[in-house]
């Protein structure tokens, strides 16, 4: 009874970690969508008016609206790659990660999803941190002369927090998986870790 628990509980927890930022993701794209809306009905109207060729006005309104907020991203992404920009990006960064709780997390799954973040990590293993048959999702930062191992291993769902190892060799079992599979199982809280085990169950028939 208490396994069965623990899995209704685990599982239940895991599907939330997964589908709320989505969820908030939709929310806040569908908030800005009815604010841009609202911000040039004028233009919209008067477009409307004058598109005699197209019969569905709805479509004229709704692309006009896409259009505006993909301008408004160039926009904001060719300042932010200024010196300027940066600036003004890490303070603005930093006052968001303060006020909004899941601000932190939203942003490492989008930065991870969008593939706009270089990986500092090298590789995918899983560790024997405690020398015993207990495994860690772990990512490989750096290899010693010495054959000691440097690894992080991050915290779910938000995987920009965790630990640093040094481990020696024959304790890292590398895995022949992307590190962005890797990142999407840690985010979902163990979800998706089949390819982690069938990596590792490989390695260890060969």
């Amino acid at each position: 009874m208490k396994r069965i628990k623990k899995l209704i509980k685990t599982s239940l927890l895991g599907g939330i970690v997964v589908i709320l930022p989505v969820a908030i993701s939709l929310f806040i794209f569908k908030w800005i969508f009815i604010k841009v809306t609202d911000i040039i009905q004028a233009p919209t109207n008067w477009l409307m008016a004058h598109a005699t060729f197209i019969n569905d006005k709805e479509i004229i309104a709704d692309t006009l609206v896409l259009i505006t907020i993909l301008t408004a991203c160039f926009i904001v992404g060719a300042i932010v790659r200024t010196q300027f920009g940066k600036i003004i990006y890490r303070i603005l960064n930093g006052y968001l990660m303060k006020i909004l709780p899941g601000y932190s997390m939203i942003k490492e799954i989008v930065t991870q999803f969008v593939g706009d973040k270089k990986s500092p990590f090298s590789s995918v293993a899983l560790v024997q941190i405690f020398e015993n048959d207990t495994l860690m999702t772990a990512f490989i930062t750096e290899i010693h002369d010495n054959g000691i191992y440097t690894v992080f291993i991050p915290t779910g769902p938000n995987p920009t927090s965790g630990n640093i190892y040094h481990i020696r060799g024959e304790y890292v079992h590398h895995l022949d998986v992307s590190v962005e599979d890797a990142m999407k199982s840690i985010i979902g809280c163990g979800t998706g870790s089949s390819k982690l085990i069938k990596s590792f169950n490989a390695s260890r028939s060969e």
